[in-house]
């Protein structure tokens, strides 16, 4: 509930409710910014823990911001537009946002929805929070791999999916699970979307993504995080 969450929209009255309704349920650190401007300078200097954007900004629009915040920032990103064309929401998700809600909302269905994502992200895991694999580090509480002397940072996805394996390790974790930990109740459907995700970590953390020592598949199932000597 600590979290840090910049809202961004153009309609100050929007903005001014979405600030309200989140300090009411315990978030009492919301940023808002009326343009992507504003976004941008609070994206850079605050530790920003999820992004809500809008997509019409008057200095631009939501899919372009979030290119930029994600040039240095790994933070989870909600979609909240009256755009709800079919095309919209398959680019936003396409581009690796988390989540899409059309206006209008319902204000727990808002809530539930944020609350659920930070969940999923940064929830804490059960064991240590940095492990090995082979030459990599990987950095669950900072969320990157050290690898070959530099640190890959994880996206919001990888590091869920991550996080599940490493509670889970040398179990097999089936797809449907590794898809509800990812993308919540609405997992159905994601199995190609997590084949991307698996393959993104492998290309981190792996020494031959092509040849797996760590992150196993097993065909039909789910996969499996490994020690090599194991």
């Amino acid at each position: 509930m600590n979290k840090k969450i910049l809202v961004v929209d153009d309609e100050p009255e929007l903005l001014k409710m979405i600030e309200d309704i989140l300090f009411s349920e315990g978030f009492f650190q919301v940023y808002t910014a009326p343009d992507c401007k504003k976004a941008m300078e609070l994206a850079k200097t605050q530790p920003v823990a999820l992004f809500l954007l809008d997509i019409n900004l008057p200095d631009g629009n939501g899919f372009m911001l979030y290119q930029e915040i994600r040039k240095f920032s790994q933070a989870p990103v909600i979609f909240l537009t009256a755009r709800g064309e079919p095309e919209d929401k398959i680019r936003g998700l396409g581009l690796g946002a988390d989540d899409y809600i059309v206006k209008p909302f319902l204000a727990k269905e808002l809530v539930l929805r944020i609350k659920a994502l930070l969940r999923r992200t940064y929830g804490t895991v059960s064991a240590e929070m940095c492990f090995s694999a082979g030459e990599s580090k990987v950095d669950l509480e900072n969320a990157a791999v050290i690898k070959d002397g530099r640190e890959i940072p994880l996206r919001a996805k990888e590091l869920i999916l991550i996080k599940k394996l490493w509670e889970n390790r040398n179990k097999i974790v089936t797809n449907d699970a590794l898809c509800m930990a990812a993308w919540g109740d609405d997992y159905y459907g994601h199995e190609n979307n997590l084949m991307v995700q698996i393959r993104h970590l492998r290309e981190k953390i792996e020494e031959d993504p092509s040849r797996p020592a760590h992150i196993i598949t097993l065909k039909g199932l789910g996969y499996k995080l490994v020690n090599v000597n194991e």
